[in-house]
């Protein structure tokens, strides 16, 4: 895949421009069109979300949070686990009953589930009510098949397998002015056994980084205070550019954009996680001191047969070398359990890893087989049951280190981001920490928006309680 092949050109981003014309040109004098758009999955699919509702806020339409009363609805898909994929399935099956109401409303379905060619038939033969379906590498496409759908009255489905490509300069929509996604690559080329992205997202590629650098730029010239770099394997970012420029690299020009914001990002691969990279990291005063490092398993036979290409010593040497950075990183990664061939012996690695490290936070995961990957013909050796107690076991002892990590903040002050509000009278603000700790604060609305000093006087499992501990703000 060469990249003079990979970035769409410009006339045929002014070409889905003409088609937004075409689109808002149906729309009668007086008549306010309406769109809901609902998102499903990872942080990526939130940021195509947000172009999602761009090109439909440059076709006409406003947006609503009822698909009742909504003229377009757009479902944007997960395909990660089983899970996402049956909530959409049922969340899109209700919707015959909006459909009945009002006939005119036009149904689409995107996202990674759509590139999945049993998800997209079982679409096209079960929910006829459903317009349009399209994979996440014809997005910009969108206005296209919305004119094709309005003026045909036919179905469209365009769910062809691609290698992927890069478009730049489509209108975005962001919800809220505070935190932003910039998505500096998409694609992965790792094939982890047990993983469907490689095969619906395509090759990785890499932004331009003066695009990127631009972009973030312009967010903070916006007021925008928490910018997170997205893709699906940050590490990886730059290796098709042939610009001696990796992500260590556009990470530090990020940090050196004049203002004050802060910069995460996500997610990394710990094989391509360098010393470069956490070197940087505890060189860049507004990169924040986090990390997601998903390590899956703690035991090498299934970190190999998972295709991960890392061993736990190699991975638990990394959290030694940031820690010794870093001393109060903020650790969080992903674990799977059940993973197909897993004993309860080698998951008794994962448990011994989670207390070696002591992780503030995980996401955790009972496998869920992908059909068109490796560990789908993979056996199990253990039962459902089983994998149930052993994931209850991980849960419940991430729980405690959680508890204990969150109990250590009790009397420390510590920068916040005040970013919005929560229902409780006591504490009627919500805020995150630079490392991504959730706190809830006393204050007056007035404080969103600004960096401050919070004094955490309390803490539970998940989240953290404080006050300002000072009238001046944190510059």
């Amino acid at each position: 895949m060469e990249r003079k092949n990979i970035v769409v050109p410009q006339e045929a981003l002014d070409e889905q421009m003409e088609y937004c014309r075409r689109v808002r040109s149906f729309i009668a004098p007086g008549e306010n069109p309406l769109a809901f758009v609902d998102t499903y999955g990872c942080q990526q699919n939130e940021a195509d979300s947000e172009q999602i509702r761009g090109l439909l806020q440059e076709m006409g339409y406003d947006f609503t949070e009822d698909e009742s009363e909504a003229d377009v609805i757009v479902i944007n898909t997960c395909a990660v686990r089983e899970h996402a994929e049956m909530r959409v399935l049922g969340n899109v099956g209700a919707l015959t009953h909006t459909k009945k109401k009002k006939p005119d409303q036009v149904i689409c379905l995107c996202g990674c589930a759509m590139q999945e060619p049993h998800m997209a038939e079982k679409i096209r033969r079960s929910f006829r009510h459903v317009d349009l379906v399209f994979g996440p590498h014809v997005l910009w496409k969108f206005p296209q098949f919305l004119f094709e759908v309005l003026t045909r009255k036919k179905r469209v489905f365009s769910t062809d397998p691609c290698d992927g490509n890069i478009v730049e300069g489509l209108p975005v929509v962001r919800q809220g002015k505070l935190k932003a996604w910039v998505s500096i690559m998409y694609g992965c080329n790792n094939f982890c056994s047990y993983c469907i992205v490689p095969y619906v997202r395509g090759r990785e590629r890499s932004r331009d980084p003066q695009r990127i650098l631009d972009e973030v730029r312009q967010l903070v010239e916006e007021g925008y205070k928490d910018i997170t770099l997205l893709g699906q394997n940050v590490n990886s970012y730059g290796k098709d550019l042939g610009l001696n420029m990796d992500f260590a690299d556009l990470l530090k020009a990020c940090n050196d954009i004049p203002g004050e914001f802060l910069l995460r990002f996500m997610t990394s691969h710990p094989k391509d996680a360098t010393q470069k990279l956490f070197e940087t990291m505890a060189s860049c005063e507004k990169v924040a001191a986090s990390l997601h490092l998903p390590v899956q398993a703690g035991n090498d036979r299934i970190l190999k047969v998972m295709n991960r290409h890392y061993t736990r010593a190699e991975y638990l040497d990394q959290i030694r070398r940031l820690r010794e950075l870093i001393p109060d990183i903020v650790l969080t990664s992903d674990i799977i359990v059940g993973f197909p061939g897993e004993t309860t012996e080698e998951f008794e690695d994962t448990l011994s890893l989670i207390e070696e490290v002591g992780y503030d936070s995980l996401f955790t995961f009972i496998y869920s087989r992908r059909e068109g990957t490796p560990a789908a013909k993979m056996p199990d050796v253990l039962t459902k049951e089983e994998i149930s107690a052993n994931f209850q076991r991980l849960v419940a002892r991430q729980n405690e280190i959680s508890a204990q990590k969150h109990a250590a903040y009790v009397g420390k002050i510590v920068r916040v981001l005040v970013d919005g509000t929560a229902d409780d009278p006591e504490f009627p603000l919500t805020a995150r920490t630079d490392g991504g700790r959730l706190v809830h604060l006393k204050g007056d609305e007035q404080l969103i928006g600004g960096f401050y000093p919070c004094k955490i006087t309390h803490a539970s499992n998940w989240t953290l309680f404080g006050e300002i501990a000072a009238e001046k703000e944190v510059h």
